[in-house]
């Protein structure tokens, strides 16, 4: 036998063995959502998981063509159509294939990183426990509950959800390409990103931004695009201007008129606290939220809003419905950008067109004024 011909039928045999692999797990683990991984910080109490190395093979969006949305921080609604399936996210070995009371059928899949990853309210398991997947292999079909077409999706590190935008950049689907450290602390998991990525993590959270730097220096200079894009959001997906800021006619409009459709969701623009939720004089329904650095967003003439005054909200969260409450003779969105107290233009720092975060560094002044 040459050794060409060797080597060929050894990558069979190699291959034909990976596919058959299987794992056996306790009754508890085929049981129980949440357990500890067994050996997991067996040889440290801390380890990484380095992104940036996977093959665009070794990584799929559970729903590629879904909308997804966070929920509390842990986990991910992704809508999507009747029928659709549903992928693996990572290689692994499914740990748990059964109904439960609570998320409907479920599918628990334990991967070679150390992460395990949860897909629940599924019509269909299409996998049994301990057997090998692979990233992008069909593991069950959307199902939902209350009418609705979903998968409720979660990620865990030994045991406990951990946020899925951590690891996700959840409106494009992709994974960021970036180092996650995952430390034993007791009984949790301290979550924390490695290296330079962290530093390009910035928000305008106002919990992120202990000291406004306007205290100290007449001018500051923000940069757009170092706000993660788990930290902003366009406020209302799809839609299209119908009125500019300043208004037609010199009628000194301060914002911007987006509509889509009427009860359409709208989503906070950054992460912030919401210091006023209620009717408002023309504005209708009246939505403002505070961010970091002295900005503030508003959203007006909604049907319905669902946060209250001192609610934490965090970006891309729904926080209301297009309406035509107050002075409003369409359904649609009037979203104002202020920056210490006075209206700015949205455009500033949006591209109403592609409904992106400008490629821009904005110079803010002590005395209100942006550049």
């Amino acid at each position: 036998m040459t050794k060409n011909l060797f080597s060929f039928l050894l990558c069979i045999l190699l291959a034909a063995s990976a596919y058959g692999q299987t794992k056996t797990f306790t009754p508890i683990e085929q049981s129980v959502i949440s357990v500890p991984t067994p050996g997991l910080f067996d040889r440290s109490n801390t380890f990484d998981i380095n992104f940036r190395i996977l093959a665009a093979k070794e990584y799929s969006f559970p729903l590629p063509v879904g909308k997804a949305k966070l929920i509390d921080d842990q986990n991910l609604e992704i809508t999507s159509a009747k029928g659709d399936i549903v992928l693996a996210m990572f290689d692994g070995y499914v740990r748990m294939s059964r109904h439960t009371p609570q998320f409907g059928n479920v599918v628990i899949i334990r991967h070679d990183n150390g992460l395990e990853t949860v897909y629940g309210f599924n019509a269909q398991n299409h996998v049994k426990v301990g057997q090998r997947v692979q990233a992008g292999q069909k593991i069950a079909t959307i199902g939902g509950s209350g009418g609705r077409t979903y998968c409720l999706f979660s990620i865990m590190i030994n045991g406990g959800r951990i946020n899925p935008t951590t690891i996700l950049e959840i409106n494009s689907h992709r994974l960021r390409k970036r180092t996650i450290q995952c430390r034993k602390n007791g009984n949790y998991v301290r979550v924390s990103v490695v290296g330079e990525e962290e530093k390009r993590n910035n928000s305008l959270d106002p919990d992120d931004v202990k000291e406004d730097p306007l205290t100290k220096n007449l001018t500051f200079q923000l940069d757009l695009q170092g706000i993660s894009k788990e930290h902003w959001a366009y406020p209302l997906a799809g839609a299209h201007v119908i009125s500019p800021f300043g208004g037609r006619g010199g009628r000194g409009h301060a914002g911007v008129d987006i509509k889509t459709r009427p009860n359409d969701e709208i989503v906070a623009a950054f992460d912030g606290v919401v210091t006023q939720s209620g009717p408002y004089f023309g504005y209708g329904n009246y939505i403002v939220i505070r961010h970091a650095y002295g900005f503030s967003t508003c959203y007006s003439h909604q049907s319905r809003n669902f946060v209250k005054k001192g609610d934490k909200v965090k970006a891309g969260q729904v926080i209301g419905l297009t309406g035509r409450t107050g002075r409003a003779t369409t359904a649609h969105l009037h979203f104002e950008v202020r920056f210490k107290g006075r209206a700015i233009n949205p455009n500033l720092l949006f591209d109403h067109t592609n409904h992106q975060l400008r490629a821009k560094v904005l110079t803010l002044s002590r005395n209100g004024s942006v550049k």
